[in-house]
């Protein structure tokens, strides 16, 4: 019994730690920037593919605490809301690897 509980908690940990992939936190990024973050989102920001995981990371939690940003400011501030700290470095470092 204590076998099967083990397997099962171990698979409730995979599916967590596989929910908070840089992969799936991007599916909601890449309506507008793009399947590789290779779009300008809206036309009107930077290709996010080409920067450097630290920016990546500096601009989410600017967006997220409302001070960085231009006119994309609004926007990207309700959809870093809900992420973590942990989350935005995840997404920063997996940004980097989309660019082809």
């Amino acid at each position: 019994m204590k076998k099967l509980l083990f397997a099962v908690l171990a698979v409730f940990a995979i599916n967590a730690m596989a929910a908070d992939s840089g992969a799936t936190l991007f599916k909601k990024c890449a309506g507008c920037h793009g399947v590789n973050a290779e779009k300008k989102a809206l036309g009107r920001s930077e290709v996010i593919n080409a920067w450097k995981s630290d920016k990546i990371e500096s601009a989410l939690n600017g967006y997220k605490a409302g001070t960085f940003g231009g006119a994309m400011k609004g926007i990207m501030k309700s959809q870093v809301a809900n992420l973590n700290k942990e989350q935005i470095k995840t997404l920063a470092e997996y940004i980097p690897s989309l660019k082809k």
